[in-house]
């Protein structure tokens, strides 16, 4: 996709040059400085996850996907732009997994109470699988990755209906806020009874609030043209809290959850490109919470027995050696820590970047007799991977290898290894 993106700008750029001739070098600099605020506001958009048009950005994010439930995964979404309305917008999308043989939507909108604090007011009706133990940030939604690993292995899913109205506010230009209201239906597509109350429920209604806080303090701001280009300062540091709330609108639970992110980056302006990352998270979940709506720590590892049978791509943030649903908490806390180093110049296009991984979690859970149907463990002693990537060896492509080691390391050997692809492009 960045490729096709590229030559698609590449051709505008030369389409743009021939129909305007210059007559002076004033107009030759006026223009090239054109060209020059057009690409930053194109590549902004890309990485953003839309790709622009003139009055509807595409969504990036739906074009192709593909896990182990949907199988193949495709669709089309996208937005309106300011060309369109600068008060008002409207989104969507469609998808299709060839395996289930499901189609899934969402459609929605919203209008701007305030340009100067980007305040907006959005409505939205979705019809779609989440993954079960995923905690996601409403901030979070901003950030776009070209290409997600995980998704290649992840099984389990619970199919859930959602009416929301959320507010979108720019407290100040380092605090960005969302807060949402939403209403659900929801039921897994696996065997699964949530026991609680001397009620056994196949299926749960949901009203939850959530308030999100995104606080990015040492961000910096570059003006390009008429836009500021933002650009990210570490530490950064993400808070969300939910809270759902029984009998208001037929919900069937009360429950509390908080989630805690922050990242730093150390030395990342330093000579020889080399630097250290720590992401450190943590999630609690208080009250009579369904395993949809627990903590299952990001695994990535397939539950097959030989290394060559597990073999896929590395996440971004997992661990590689954990097996997926080994592992569910209603709280938790990780720490990864990675080094960068130098990058190896073998030649102007073959730069690979070893770096060096460290990742811990530790979490638990009060009352698992509730989770009837389906059996899984608690990081309760604490789980510990470390492991290395060599990057970018070949068109982006990678090796990374991880070792599991600690209280949970398993009886034969190579269970505990992890040896898999990595994927990383840039703009």
């Amino acid at each position: 996709m960045q490729k096709y993106c590229v030559w698609i700008f590449f051709i505008i750029c030369i389409w743009s040059a021939q129909s305007q001739v210059p007559s002076k070098i004033g107009d030759t600099l006026s223009i090239v400085e054109q060209d020059s605020i057009k690409k930053s506001k194109f590549f902004k958009q890309i990485g953003n996850g839309f790709f622009p048009t003139k009055y509807i950005d595409i969504d990036l994010r739906y074009l192709i996907k593909y896990n182990q439930y949907e199988g193949l995964r495709t669709g089309l979404g996208g937005k309106t732009n300011d060309n369109l309305s600068e008060k008002y917008r409207l989104n969507g999308y469609v998808v299709y997994g060839f395996k289930d043989h499901n189609f899934k939507y969402s459609i929605g909108g919203g209008f701007r109470l305030s340009k100067h604090s980007n305040t907006w007011v959005d409505l939205s009706y979705t019809d779609d699988l989440q993954e079960t133990g995923s905690s996601s940030f409403l901030t979070d939604k901003r950030f776009f990755s070209f290409f997600e690993p995980r998704l290649l292995n992840i099984s389990l899913f619970h199919h859930h209906i959602t009416k929301t109205i959320s507010l979108e506010h720019r407290i100040t230009p380092y605090l960005l806020s969302e807060t949402e209201l939403s209403r659900s239906n929801v039921y897994t597509t696996y065997d699964y009874t949530f026991f609680v109350d001397d009620t056994a429920f196949k299926e749960f209604r949901m009203s939850i609030a959530k308030v999100s806080l995104q606080w990015n303090p040492f961000n910096t701001f570059e003006p390009v043209g008429d836009i500021d280009v933002e650009k990210d300062g570490f530490p950064n540091f993400t808070l969300q809290i939910s809270k759902s709330f029984k009998d208001v609108l037929g919900a069937d639970f009360n429950f509390f959850k908080a989630d805690f992110r922050t990242i730093y980056i150390l030395d990342l302006n330093t000579e020889d490109e080399s630097f250290t990352e720590a992401t450190l998270s943590g999630g609690l979940a208080l009250g009579k919470t369904p395993l949809t709506h627990l903590y299952h720590t990001y695994p990535n590892n397939l539950d097959k027995e030989t290394i060559i049978q597990r073999f896929s791509v590395a996440g971004i943030n997992s661990f590689e050696t954990m097996y997926f649903n080994e592992f569910f908490s209603d709280k938790f806390a990780t720490l990864q820590l990675k080094h960068y180093l130098k990058p190896f110049n073998i030649s102007k296009r073959m730069q690979p970047q070893m770096v060096l991984i460290s990742r811990f979690a530790l979490g638990d859970m009060d009352h698992i007799e509730r989770h009837q149907e389906i059996e899984f463990g608690t990081l309760n002693k604490g789980y510990y991977e470390a492991g290395l990537e060599v990057n970018k060896i070949l068109f982006g492509f990678g090796l990374s290898f991880a070792y599991r080691y600690g209280a949970y390391h398993l009886p034969k050997f190579e269970d505990n290894v992890a040896a898999k692809f990595t994927f990383n492009i840039s703009l």
